[in-house]
Formats: C-alpha cells, structure tokens, sequence
C-alpha cells in the first residue's frame, strides 16, 4: 500500500489525479479534511472538504494541515456509480503516517460514501468556484455565437459478425463516431475529400424526452463528423444525458480549450427557465466535466485556439471506443497567430 510519511504542524499540497479508466471515484483522508484550490490547472475559490470527487482524467490539487500530532490515517478510494450499471465497488486504500507513529498504534480509518451518493457529487461540484479576481478573472463569453445541445448516451447496433446479432455503441445526437484512416488535421489542412464532413447537428436530429420515456429503436447513426466554428466565435454547449439503456453519469472531456461549467440540472433541460439560474460571474473553469446521470450540464467557451480540429469525447474509455466523441473544427482567423501552423518537414508518415 502507499504510504505518505507527514511531519506534524506543516501544510501539503496534494496533487490528485484520476488516472482510471472507466471509475468515477471519491478520494478521502481519515480524520482530516481538505482545502481545494485547483482543479484541472485553474485556481478555485479555496473552499474545505472531507471528500473529493473526481472522474477519469480530472485534477485536483487540494491542502493539507497535519494536525493530529502523531498516528496512522487511512487514505481511500471508492467508486461512484448511482445508476444499475454494475461497478468494481473495491475501495484503494493507502496510509498517511505521521512521523514518530510507533508501529503498534492502530490505523484510523475513514468511512467512504455510499456508491450512489449522487448528493456528495453535486454538493462538490456546486462548490467549486473560479476566483475571478483582478489577477485571474473569469472571461466567461457573456455572448454566444453558437448555441448547441447535445444529447449523449449508449444505444444497440445490428452486427452480423457478433455473437448475439447486436453491439453497444455510444453516441453524441444518436450520431456514433467512425474514427477516419486519416488524420482529420491532415484532410483539413490539405484539402482532402471524403474523410470527414462539417454537418455534425447542433441540437438532436429528432428531440424526444431525453431522460424520461425512451424511443424503441435503439439503432444510431454513423459517421466522421465535425461541428465548424469561426476563430474567436463563443459557443455555449448544453451537453444533456439521455436514458437509453440506462441513465449514466458521464464525465465528459474538451480538448485544446478550457471552459466554464456555467449551469447544470437533472432531468431535461430547460432553454426557457434553466439558462435564468447560470452563474456567469465565478463558475469553475476546467477541462472535463462531470455530466450528472438523467442529467444535464451547460459549459462555455471561446473558440481562440486555432490550431485546426479538437476531440470532444467521454471519459470513460469504455464510451468512447463505443463513438461517443465528435471534434469541432476551428478555423483559421487573420495572420499567421490565428492559423494552424504548417506540419513540420520532419512530421512522421503514419
């Protein structure tokens, strides 16, 4: 087991990361709270907890007082899963040992949440602020260009070759990615036909109650689509789970951009009363984002990185190679600052 050996009287700071693949997981220290001050590399509110939460691919970077003299403390690990998906409920375990603990002192132990603490989610990810200060403001676009909703969830293919005549696949506006033999990049920057296309729908082809009753065929569509967005253009996505199959918390990840977590809900989201109740003065800023089972979560950001196509995709490694992603394509703006730089001369030929 990890062993973390502390001095009595000092402040740590505690960098965690969720390196699973499939696991949402709580984190906690027996007998000793925590003070979050980061989370995927953007300063937060300082706030104090006894319990973090963190999916697949998220940081958080989080104080610790060693106040307790001497003793051995459990650390521990635990799945969240508060839906009937089956999950490893097996709980990590290491010891935080202060210095000068003789060996025959008992470890103290912690008790983890239930695995469906859906409560102890949301109260974490509520808490969660940027500090919008003069040093680090919160530039969220208060504007938006593009207004997008997309549904996300898991669905049942036909497959001739399998076993049982079916597959699970997972998909974004019930559209399961193809991943392309060339690099999207490439057929972009050279103008390549028929790798990909730039009609990924903004909202559900077909809207239906997304976390209530849900439609009989199960079957998605397929294909290598991307969504298009001017450089500099602000897009607020509304990334709404669905209960196909079953409802599932998805942690959901944005490459080349940070965004802000501007609102979030269960049940269906509300483009008449949900937007009333967004924070759009201090919401956390971040990279991946937890999206609550039978949920929804509203993000924003501005599309200045111009570095040609990025990956919007679960976490959960499982759903994605099912097709739950899509890219968004940015184009170039004006001058060379604001256009994808040219591939190196030595960029290998896969």
């Amino acid at each position: 087991a990890y062993n973390l050996h502390v001095e009595n009287g000092k402040t740590y700071l505690l960098r965690v990361i969720n390196a699973a693949l499939n696991d949402e997981l709580f984190f906690k220290i027996a007998g000793h709270d925590l003070t979050v001050v980061e989370v995927d590399a953007s300063y937060t509110k300082p706030f104090k907890t006894d319990t973090l939460f963190l999916g697949p691919g998220q940081t958080t970077t989080a104080l610790l007082t060693t106040d307790r003299g001497i003793g051995k403390y459990g650390i521990a690990i635990s799945p969240f899963m508060d839906t009937v998906v089956s999950v490893d409920t097996f709980t990590g375990t290491g010891y935080l040992i202060y210095n000068n603990t003789l060996p025959s002192i008992p470890t103290t132990m912690t008790t983890m949440p239930p695995v469906n603490a859906t409560w102890k989610t949301l109260v974490f990810a509520e808490s969660l602020r940027s500090l919008n200060s003069k040093q680090y403001p919160a530039n969220v676009p208060l504007i938006v260009d593009h207004s997008l909703l997309f549904t996300i969830g898991v669905g049942i293919d036909p497959c001739a070759t399998c076993s049982n005549g079916s597959r699970a696949v997972a998909a974004i506006n019930n559209i399961t990615f193809d991943m392309p033999t060339i690099a999207i990049l490439e057929a972009h920057y050279y103008g390549i036909k028929g790798v990909f296309t730039d009609d990924f729908p903004g909202k559900p082809l077909m809207p239906y109650d997304y976390t209530g009753v849900q439609p009989t065929n199960l079957q998605t569509m397929h294909g290598t689509r991307v969504y298009r967005l001017a450089y500099n253009s602000t897009v607020e996505l509304v990334i709404q789970g669905n209960s196909m199959l079953a409802p599932e918390s998805h942690p959901t990840h944005l490459h080349g951009f940070n965004f802000f977590a501007v609102g979030r809900g269960l049940g269906n989201f509300n483009p008449a009363k949900d937007p009333k109740k967004y924070n759009l003065v201090d919401p956390v800023e971040r990279n991946t984002i937890s999206v609550p089972t039978a949920g929804w979560t509203a993000i924003r950001f501005r599309a200045d990185n111009p570095v040609g196509v990025w990956f919007f995709h679960c976490h959960l490694e499982v759903h994605t190679t099912w097709g739950l992603k899509m890219a968004f394509l940015v184009e170039n703006g004006k001058g060379p600052d604001e256009s994808v730089v040219p591939p190196p001369r030595d960029l290998p030929q896969c």
